[in-house]
């Protein structure tokens, strides 16, 4: 039963004061972690879902692939170095249309978590929480993500040729399989860029439960970090 009180709580906090985790209860701890991801996955979808959100990152701006960097300095040498600019530009826009269609799917995940797996995050590491997210919903959100990429790719000219190119490279093993596909590439980076934003959100409430909106969700995190 989800009532019994400080079963979980006892477990995952160990290092806590005992004052602080008196009235703490299973559910507390249940519904303060599915609170807190949900308002982490919210805050990251919001913060990547708008112009420049990939783009103005230097940690999850989507380069173009590594098979396409001397072609890229080439270009860049020759003076058509806008067309390859142009072509990051679009790679990352793909990105920022593609984010959005996260957040139904990272909250069902937080609404669907057990006990079990509440217990796993709150005794793991520092971004359990985030890995969680990895677990459940990295091959949902690719599904969605690739044909918004596919779209917003569709009518860049240097993109398709970069995937007659790199399905060549590939035969030969010049361009690793996982980059043959511009927009398979855009998908993977841009669940990346995702989940290292979840984690900074992660982070924020691990380390500053007061600032969190819910009540319940600084009740048990405030516990964990006293």
């Amino acid at each position: 039963m989800l009532r019994a009180p400080g079963i979980l709580a006892a477990l995952v906090v160990s290092s806590a004061s005992a004052a602080g985790l008196d009235d703490i209860t299973n559910r507390d701890a249940v519904s303060a972690l599915k609170q807190a991801l949900t308002n982490g996955a919210q805050a990251a979808v919001t913060k990547l879902g708008k112009e420049n959100g990939f783009l103005g990152d230097p940690r999850i701006r989507i380069p173009l692939p590594p098979s396409m960097k001397q072609a890229e300095a080439m270009m860049h040498s020759i003076g058509a170095g806008k067309q390859a600019d142009d072509l990051v530009l679009r790679m990352n826009r793909a990105a920022e249309a593609a984010v959005p269609q996260a957040k139904s799917l990272l909250v069902d995940a937080a609404k669907k978590m057990t006990v079990q797996d509440a217990k796993g995050i709150l005794t793991g590491s520092q971004d359990s929480a985030t890995h969680y997210f990895k677990r459940t919903t990295t091959e949902p959100l690719a599904k969605q993500f690739r044909p918004i990429v596919k779209k917003a790719m569709a009518k860049v000219k240097l993109a398709e040729a970069y995937n007659e190119i790199a399905a060549s490279g590939a035969k030969f093993g010049l361009v690793k399989e996982e980059d043959a596909n511009l927009e398979d590439y855009i998908t993977r980076r841009t669940l990346d860029g995702l989940f290292v934003v979840i984690a900074d959100e992660e982070k924020k409430i691990r380390e500053n439960p007061k600032a969190a909106a819910s009540s319940i969700v600084k009740k048990v995190f405030g516990a964990l970090v006293k």
